[in-house]
């Protein structure tokens, strides 16, 4: 195992250490917890968000906190969810009174675990309300979920549901716009490489040197299916395929594009698949509002990408235009 790690115990602890000296004016850590929270934190009147799951998929999640973004951001053990109590000291301290929001990814873990929090939250009085995001249409259930997984598309809900946090909406009408991008983001991955988790010290799964996996979850989870590498243009039909299949856009809809690079895979290749997304959209007559292109959610030094589409309205398109200044992600 080759990795620039100090021991597989202390990565997470020695990453947000650093992630703290690298943004001393965005966040503050918790002592004694793996939470990263706003510096100005709790803001008052204001629904904070929290979000969080297993390390690994940086910048996700701790570089979304920020002004129209995460008010915390909680850190599990590499690919493993938090447990109920940094969560929990999460909510304390973003809570302004106006109530606190979760965004959780669709994992076994995740949801047992932010439901616990929000119960022991509820208990000292904070009122407290989550959404799923389950936007993974490769398979209906997998190693880690009943049900879709939660992948990239969540960057979508942390802008758009931060976007209306700050205009100073009640934690009913943040929820209410985040469950609509949830509702209307459909997102599909593959890998071209495994990935090694430093506590394992191998890969967590095995492609032959020809192979690629399509479908593949955001810790190593298998895909639909093992091929032959084909060319990028031929990978995206296969994931546009399934992402539209699922979505049903119709002619003159809007939407907005997210090519997300899992950490191993240069900009250059993410823009080719972008470009043939963009055809894809065009031949189909849905309009391209807005695109991202880079890492957003990884997996640790993964090959591959995924591809999230957000079918938008008046309003989730003022929400995604609003300003964000995060150590991640700033429009």
């Amino acid at each position: 195992m080759k990795k620039l790690i100090n021991s597989p115990e202390q990565v997470v602890e020695d990453m947000l250490q650093g992630m703290i000296l690298a943004h001393p004016d965005y966040v503050r850590k918790l002592d004694g917890y793996h939470v990263l929270v706003r510096k100005n934190s709790p803001i008052n009147g204001k629904v904070a968000l929290v979000s969080g799951g297993g390390s690994g998929h940086e910048p996700a999640h701790g570089g979304y906190v920020g002004t129209g973004m995460l008010d915390g951001a909680v850190a599990g053990d590499v690919f493993t969810s938090p447990t109920p109590d940094p969560i929990y000291e999460a909510m304390k301290a973003v809570d302004s009174g106006a109530g606190v929001l979760l965004v959780v990814k669709n994992y076994t873990g995740d949801i047992m675990n932010f439901e616990m929090a929000k119960e022991m939250a509820e208990m000292e009085g904070i009122k407290v309300d989550y959404v799923v995001v389950n936007d993974d249409v490769s398979v209906e259930n997998s190693t880690y979920t009943a049900g879709r997984r939660g992948i990239a598309g969540t960057i979508f809900v942390h802008k758009i549901a931060g976007a209306k946090a700050e205009t100073g909406a009640s934690l009913e009408e943040v929820k209410e716009v985040a469950q609509k991008t949830v509702d209307h983001v459909r997102s599909m991955g593959m890998a071209l490489t495994p990935c090694i988790v430093p506590a394992a010290g191998k890969a967590n799964f095995t492609l032959k040197e020809n192979e690629m996996e399509i479908g593949m979850g955001i810790h190593g989870e298998p895909g639909t299916h093992k091929e032959f590498i084909q060319t990028a243009d031929e990978v995206t039909e296969q994931l546009m395929k399934k992402i539209l299949e699922d979505m049903q856009l119709a002619e003159g809809d809007e939407v907005a594009v997210m090519v997300n690079g899992l950490a191993a895979t240069p900009l250059m290749e993410l823009y080719i698949v972008n470009k043939k997304v963009h055809e894809i959209l065009f031949q189909k007559g849905i309009k391209v509002y807005k695109t991202m292109v880079g890492e957003y959610m990884t997996s640790l030094e993964m090959a591959g990408c995924s591809v999230s589409i957000l079918k938008l309205d008046n309003e989730l398109k003022e929400l995604l235009d609003a300003a964000a200044d995060t150590p991640a992600l700033k429009v």
